[in-house]
């Protein structure tokens, strides 16, 4: 604010001296007009601050804050995806159509409606049937006695006892545990929720047995689901990812969500740091080397020459160690430095998983720094960046119309690019890096959308990636859509009370969905492996077999 005051004075100074001068009284108009939007900013923020200084003060002194009303006008929405769907649209050529059911109705019995044929004149002719298809729902209990036939032996002093059918142990069927665990993990139902609804129709159960059918979802399925992340990073060079809030106990967490147009996959961590995300990607077998890759990582993270110097010294750059191996090593050169530790962590744990046959080339991910340096290449999104874009809201009319023009230009590009993608080569590669430089070097008067552009610009390399693999998305959507599940769920149940409670979670999120992504009925499933039928393919053979479908 200091400097643009200072610049403001200058201004004034040269004007005063310069008679009928039009472009300096033009320029001194535009400073004069982002002050009062830098002001306009400012006064919003201490606002907001005082008030919750006031509110906090009272709190204090025991006495309530300022009471907060529901606005009557709809918050602002700074989303870009009604302008990403629209160019999705214009490129595609489809206009969004009126939504209609996906599949037939299958119909599982028919019966007639008879005419009272004393009702009907002599010359009455019969002439078919008009079909009306009605849907309807049965539910009832299904209370089975199974009788197991029992035989002694006296020779051998032993009994023989019938087997209970496959799928079937303890009090509850497979239909009921898969209704279980179909309705709290797909309808996002509550264990009480679930018992009354069972109640209602004739199963009784205590929210305890419901409770320990859901955690066994753990057990039954987290071979399903490590089976979907293998066969999901298997399909595509690239992977998107996100993360979001979690709570286990109280304590917070977060989940990480890595997806792609195949699987959704779901895993909650103490923390949401680079380092997490690759062990991850390493299925839990995380590695540490230490080669030249490393080492010039190292520096580009400001770690010291001598530094590196005593790793060389100390480690076989062969060799790939494991946590507790780099742990000793590094309690023996920098006990005390935790920047250090993490950097020496980060980079040689980096250039261990680049250098692995399976490694993923690319990310499709947002801006944070937790999600750099991981693959060979990043992949920005751009409704993330279009967000930037519509956050701005200036109060001089010109500057809302320069925001709006930019915004048309900036979808127009967005467009260009999904046309890229579907005939790509490598002039029109060249033409759209070139119109990237103009458009986000286009002079404008409203300062704060001509840092918005200056910040894009920095980031050419990684938005423009599609220019050099066409089949990566322009957008995180997936991941975003992904991560939206789990936070319906934090709405729904809170938080996680234990690991387990956790990983069940996770394990039949992961699950449920991998299979909406598929189309594959989440209850024909979940009963099709409690009742050990195994009729229907696993998810993990669903992925591979449409992936690399000929």
């Amino acid at each position: 604010m200091t400097s643009t005051y200072n610049a403001i004075k200058d201004k004034l100074k040269d004007v005063v001296t310069t008679t009928n001068d039009i472009e300096e009284l033009r320029a001194t108009c535009h400073l004069l007009l982002n002050m009062l939007e830098e002001l306009a900013g400012l006064n919003h923020k201490f606002t907001l601050e005082v008030q919750e200084l006031r509110d906090e003060i009272n709190h204090l002194k025991g006495e309530q804050g300022k009471p907060k009303f529901k606005p009557k006008l709809p918050p602002e929405d700074h989303s870009s995806e009604d302008e990403r769907g629209r160019a999705d649209d214009s490129n595609t050529g489809n206009a969004k159509k009126s939504k209609k059911k996906k599949h037939k109705i299958v119909v599982t019995r028919e019966s007639i409606c008879t005419v009272d044929k004393s009702q009907l004149p002599a010359d009455a002719v019969f002439k078919g049937y008009k079909s009306v298809l009605v849907q309807d729902i049965i539910i009832s209990s299904d209370n089975i006695e199974f009788k197991k036939e029992v035989y002694y032996s006296p020779s051998l002093g032993k009994s023989f006892m019938g087997e209970l059918p496959s799928g079937y142990s303890g009090d509850y069927g497979p239909n009921v545990r898969a209704l279980i665990l179909s309705l709290h993990n797909a309808s996002n139902m509550t264990e009480s929720a679930i018992v009354e609804f069972l109640t209602t129709y004739g199963v009784l159960i205590s929210s305890a047995t419901v409770a320990r059918i859901i955690l066994d979802g753990y057990a039954q399925f987290k071979e399903d689901k490590k089976a979907i992340f293998e066969a999901g990073l298997s399909t595509t060079s690239y992977q998107h990812v996100d993360d979001t809030g979690a709570k286990i106990n109280g304590n917070r967490n977060y989940n990480h969500v890595l997806c792609n147009e195949f699987y959704t996959a779901y895993f909650t961590c103490p923390d949401k740091s680079r380092l997490t995300i690759l062990e991850i990607l390493s299925g839990g077998n995380l590695k540490f080397q230490f080669d030249d890759k490393a080492y010039n990582l190292m520096r580009s993270l400001q770690l010291s020459s001598l530094a590196v110097s005593e790793l060389r010294a100390k480690i076989n750059p062969a060799a790939k160690l494991n946590q507790v191996q780099l742990t000793s090593i590094l309690d023996e050169l920098c006990p005390d430095s935790p920047r250090r530790r993490k950097i020496i962590t980060e980079a040689s744990a980096i250039s261990a998983y680049q250098s692995r046959e399976d490694a993923i080339k690319i990310l499709v991910c947002d801006d944070a720094p937790q999600f750099k340096q991981i693959t060979q290449d990043l992949a920005l999104c751009w409704v993330h960046e279009g967000r930037h874009y519509k956050k701005l809201t200036p109060l001089v009319p010109e500057y809302r119309e320069e925001v709006g023009v930019f915004l048309d230009k900036f979808w127009h590009y967005y467009r260009e690019l999904l046309k890229f993608k579907i005939a790509p080569s490598e002039e029109k590669a060249q033409q759209l890096s070139g119109e990237f430089d103009r458009i986000f070097s286009l002079p404008v008067q409203y300062r704060a959308l001509a840092g918005c552009m200056n910040n894009t610009y920095t980031k050419k390399h990684e938005l423009l990636t599609v220019l050099r693999y066409p089949e990566v998305p322009l957008h995180n959507n997936p991941a975003e859509h992904g991560a939206r599940a789990q936070a319906r769920k934090r709405d729904i149940s809170f938080h996680t009370k234990t690991d387990i409670g956790t990983l069940a979670k996770d394990v039949m999120m992961t699950v449920v969905q991998t299979a909406r992504k598929l189309q594959i009925n989440i209850h024909e499933y979940l009963h099709d492996r409690l009742s050990q039928a195994m009729q229907m393919p696993s998810l993990a053979d669903e992925i591979l077999s449409r992936a690399f479908v000929t």
